[in-house]
């Protein structure tokens, strides 16, 4: 893998992780378009280095709720920093039984169909237009929605469903406020992230990888940065209902998606 290419997915990594416009989806168009024949070692390292850059551009935008969580675990006492970690753990639990009952079937599906991809992204698009739709509220996240929002980030493992965009647009619907929302989104992932990364590491799959650290290096750097800046400016778009362009991008990319592949198969 060249670094150009190692940049471009980084950025494209970065951007999408936050942007309600599915991070898969956009992976796998873009090993599509650069023609992408690295060997699945190769393809998984770069994955995990990627997915490492934003989990950690996470943490530093939201590092005072961080600091906070911890405090008040730490504290071992009932009290809103621990509610909050015990409402993470419960979101977490529907991603983990899927993820670990049906990991072949779901590697299938990374494999670079683009027409599966772009009816994926067809539906995120119509959940983030119910979404937009919805009036803004001063309601947090209860220990029910947070196991809803679970389901829908648990089905975000598909290529092309937005895992910001699902998390998001399921709190949304459920009457929660917006900004609550996509803080609740963006640090439920962070763990999950982490023990995916561990879990490959412990695997073995990835040691026997041949590819050069400087194209490593420069997909996380362009992914972290790409994930801070979408991070930031994400918080403020669902704030301000600005869900809809979203949608309509999701909409035309996934319509891309599905004519390319028929075009071109």
């Amino acid at each position: 893998m060249e670094v150009i290419d190692a940049v471009f997915l980084g950025i494209i990594q970065g951007l999408t992780e936050f942007l309600p416009v599915s991070s898969s989806g956009h992976l796998e168009i873009g090993k599509a378009l650069l023609g992408d024949n690295s060997i699945p070692e190769e393809s998984l390292m770069v994955t995990v280095v990627l997915h490492f850059a934003t989990a950690l551009s996470t943490i530093v935008v939201f590092r005072k709720d961080v600091a906070e969580i911890f405090r008040g675990l730490f504290s071992f006492r009932w009290n809103e920093e621990t509610q909050f970690s015990v409402k993470i753990i419960l979101s977490m639990i529907p991603a983990v039984i899927i993820g670990l009952m049906f990991e072949e079937e779901l590697e299938a599906l990374f494999g670079g169909d683009l027409t599966f991809v772009g009816f994926m992204l067809l539906i995120t698009s119509l959940l983030l237009w119910l979404a937009d739709k919805a009036k803004n509220t001063g309601k947090p996240v209860s220990y029910k929605d947070s196991f809803v929002i679970g389901v829908a980030q648990a089905i975000a493992i598909l290529p092309g469903i937005s895992r910001s965009g699902a998390t998001i647009s399921t709190s949304v619907l459920l009457g929660n406020d917006k900004g609550k929302a996509a803080r609740f989104s963006f640090l439920m992932v962070v763990p999950l992230i982490f023990g995916k990364i561990a879990k490959d590491l412990l695997s073995g799959e990835i040691t026997n990888s041949t590819i050069e650290p400087m194209p490593l290096i420069a997909g996380f750097i362009a992914a972290f940065v790409a994930g801070f800046a979408a991070c930031t400016w994400m918080i403020t778009l669902v704030k301000k209902s600005k869900l809809s362009y979203f949608a309509i991008y999701c909409f035309i990319v996934g319509g891309i998606a599905i004519a390319y592949e028929y075009a071109y198969a």
